[in-house]
C-alpha cells in the first residue's frame, strides 16, 4: 500500500468544465487527490491567463499523472502545451476520449 494516495492533475479545455468535475468527482471518490485547473467565472486579463498557466506547471509537478479531459478526442492549444510539458517532466499521460 502507498504511503499516501495517488495524485492526478487534470487537464482539458475550459469548454469541458462540467466533464472535468465529473472527472473530480470520480477521482477523488475513488480515494485520489485531485489537482485541477483553476476556475473564473469572469473574463481574464491577459495578465491573469500568463500567471495562472505558470501556476498551472507548477500543479503538473506536483502529480503522479496527468488526465486529459478531451470528449470528442478535441485537444486546444493550451491543453496541447500542457501535455507536451507532462510529457517533457516524465509524468504519465492518460486520456479520456481516443485521440
Amino acid at each position: 500500500m502507498p504511503d499516501r494516495p495517488e495524485i492526478v492533475c487534470i487537464c482539458g479545455s475550459a469548454r469541458f468544465v462540467d466533464e472535468m468535475r465529473a472527472a473530480n468527482r470520480d477521482l477523488t471518490f475513488a480515494g485520489v487527490i485531485v489537482v485541477a485547473p483553476g476556475e473564473a467565472d469572469e473574463l481574464i486579463t491577459n495578465e491573469q491567463k500568463t500567471a495562472l498557466d505558470a501556476l498551472y506547471l507548477r500543479k503538473v509537478d506536483l502529480a503522479d499523472r496527468v488526465l486529459v479531459v478531451n470528449p470528442g478526442g478535441y485537444i486546444g492549444e493550451s491543453t496541447s502545451r500542457e501535455i507536451a510539458y507532462a510529457h517533457a517532466t516524465g509524468k504519465p499521460i492518460s486520456f479520456t476520449d481516443p485521440v
